[in-house]
């Protein structure tokens, strides 16, 4: 797909004439502007409200930090019970 020239918009601009009439084309294109301004205040909506949730999910979960030095590492889950676990079954 390609730029729209002169040429073609005229051939377009013709052809919506011929179908519509010269009564009705002022009436479409007030219709088709006032769909793609709903379409852009909603689409404009939309990214305002998914920037807005970003910026409150980064205020709201700190960073991870690393546990100063010296402090002992985080208990290990408990083993099972029965033995060192290497028990093959006979």
């Amino acid at each position: 797909m390609g730029n729209l020239g002169m040429p073609e918009l005229i051939l377009i601009l013709a052809l919506a004439l011929l179908l519509f009439g010269p009564k009705k084309l002022p009436e479409i294109g007030k219709q088709i502007g006032k769909a793609l301004g709903e379409f852009k205040r909603t689409s404009n909506e939309l990214k305002r409200t998914i920037e807005d949730e970003m910026d409150r999910a980064t205020k709201d979960a700190p960073p991870a930090e690393p546990p100063p030095p010296g402090t002992p590492p985080a208990a290990e889950p408990p083993k099972p019970a029965g033995g060192s676990g290497s028990a093959q079954p006979s």
